[in-house]
């Protein structure tokens, strides 16, 4: 009786800890940080770390002294001009749909630099990316626009 029980105790402690491993390796649903602010560092680190290359993310910097709002990330990280292009539209397009008072957006990676406005990034779009409700729809939108690679050119 004794070496069942410790059987099922020893099985409950390994699907406990291989659980709780498995948490912690899921991304979260991006759209729970929807309507942070820029000076909210946590959300605004939580949501950069779950995009694009966000594993190359060397560190970043929250502009929020004087309006216009902005945030710079650091890639440590580089990859060709339209990677790297692709890279920027699609992170700026979820951190301005997520974070309502970000007005631009820098991207540094190791040899190129990007600068993308909320203001900018609507226009090309035609849309109000605040009007977005779910990450699929807001992937949707980026994978049309960056099939067309003079339209990503005019924007960048």
């Amino acid at each position: 009786m004794w070496k069942v029980i410790k059987s099922l105790l020893f099985s409950l402690v390994l699907l406990l800890f291989l659980n709780g491993c498995n948490a912690d390796s899921e991304n979260q649903d991006l759209f729970q940080y929807k309507d942070s602010f820029v000076g909210d560092n946590s959300a605004v680190g939580n949501i950069v770390k779950q995009l694009q290359r966000g594993e190359h993310l060397a560190g970043f910097e929250l502009k929020t002294k004087e309006k216009p709002y902005g945030i710079i990330l650091n890639y440590d990280w580089s990859e060709s001009e339209n990677i790297n292009k692709e890279t920027a539209i699609y992170n700026a397009t979820f951190i301005f749909a997520l974070v309502q008072n970000a007005d631009w957006v820098t991207f540094n990676f190791d040899n190129q630099e990007y600068t993308i406005t909320k203001k900018d990034l609507q226009e090309w779009y035609g849309k109000e990316l605040s009007e977005f409700k779910t990450e699929d729809e807001l992937r949707q939108l980026i994978e049309e626009f960056l099939k067309n690679t003079n339209k990503v050119n005019q924007l960048l």
